[in-house]
């Protein structure tokens, strides 16, 4: 069935497959209300068929698996002062990262290309995140004067090393063997072998399970920059409990690393960066729903302040990349 809304998502069965494929390629598949919606809609119709033995979420481009929310849709609500608009879109989103991680069959995200913000919480909710050579993951918000969210406060403060809070601080970027190496994705699957994965996974009977499947088609993930990142981390986003903390933590430790940590950290609103830090403290020990409990009280909040609109007319809109922060 093709969904007919305008929501750019289209649900069909292949074998005992039911595939919920992205289709919005001008914008990289970045999500809208509708969009949303009609991920719900599709899961709600395909946990109600009993031949539909897993779902695989994917993009029907190459360039890009989901870039995240519609930032500059939102803004632009924001901007008419439709701030209820806008939390719509990040309640419906929340609510279907919850979902997805408590589904009742498997479900397999092929990602593909691009994969920032609330493509995460497309994916790394699931079951099994299938990952190729060309995806890139990556939670870039505090530069938008925004947040990581999706449950990022729950699953990056999570990841070893002080890596998680890295990547949530910094927006630094992942190729897919990382990804697999740091539990964001669960296979390592080229490019080429996604079409026989599918293949098999649609034709797949009662002797072999999604796992199996998987597992004889993925390659190993091999990620030898996250040795040296751990240990950098670690000494530094490991220990900081402040923004203050961390950035004299960085300036101490020196070198590339630190170097870099710190230009992002320069290029990210101040405001984000400690709403981030409490977030990450609180979601660490709290569950997946309460974590998104906290981050939607924190959405709300976060699209009142002027840093939201200046950080994505700053990246997304003008594509400048010079905000000028109304917080320190």
């Amino acid at each position: 069935m093709r969904m007919t809304d305008g929501s750019e998502i289209v649900a069909t069965r292949r074998g005992v497959l039911g595939l919920v494929t992205l289709e919005r390629p001008a914008a990289l598949n970045a999500l809208t209300t509708a969009m949303v919606e009609a991920i719900d809609a599709a899961l709600t119709g395909f946990e109600a068929d009993p031949g539909v033995h897993a779902i695989v979420l994917r993009s029907a481009s190459t360039r890009a698996f989901c870039a995240g929310g519609d930032m500059r849709r939102i803004r632009a609500l924001c901007l008419a002062g439709d701030f209820d608009g806008a939390e719509r879109f990040f309640a419906a989103e929340f609510a279907l990262n919850r979902r997805l991680a408590g589904l009742d069959r498997p479900i397999v995200a092929l990602v593909d290309g691009i994969c920032m913000g609330g493509g995460l919480g497309l994916s790394v909710h699931g079951r099994f995140r299938v990952a190729t050579e060309h995806a890139v993951f990556a939670m870039p918000e505090t530069a938008l004067g925004y947040f990581p969210d999706v449950g990022g406060s729950h699953f990056l403060p999570r990841l070893p090393a002080g890596l998680g809070r890295w990547l949530g601080l910094t927006g630094a970027r992942l190729d897919g063997a990382e990804s697999v190496a740091l539990g964001l994705a669960t296979h390592l699957v080229p490019r080429e072998r996604i079409g026989a994965l599918l293949d098999a996974l649609a034709s797949s009977g009662a002797g072999e399970t999604c796992a199996a499947i998987l597992d004889r088609h993925a390659v190993p993930a091999r990620a030898p920059r996250l040795e040296a990142l751990a240990a950098d981390c670690a000494a530094t986003f490991g220990v900081a409990g402040d923004r203050q903390a961390l950035v004299e933590a960085l300036q101490r430790q020196g070198g590339p690393f630190a170097a870099e940590a710190l230009a992002a950290l320069a290029r990210a609103s101040p405001h984000s960066l400690d709403v981030t830090l409490a977030l990450f403290a609180t979601g660490q020990w709290s569950s997946l729903a309460a974590s998104l409990e906290h981050e939607l009280a924190a959405a709300r909040a976060i699209l009142r302040h002027p840093d939201f609109v200046e950080g994505v007319r700053a990246v997304l809109v003008d594509k400048t990349r010079e905000a000028h922060w109304q917080s320190i």
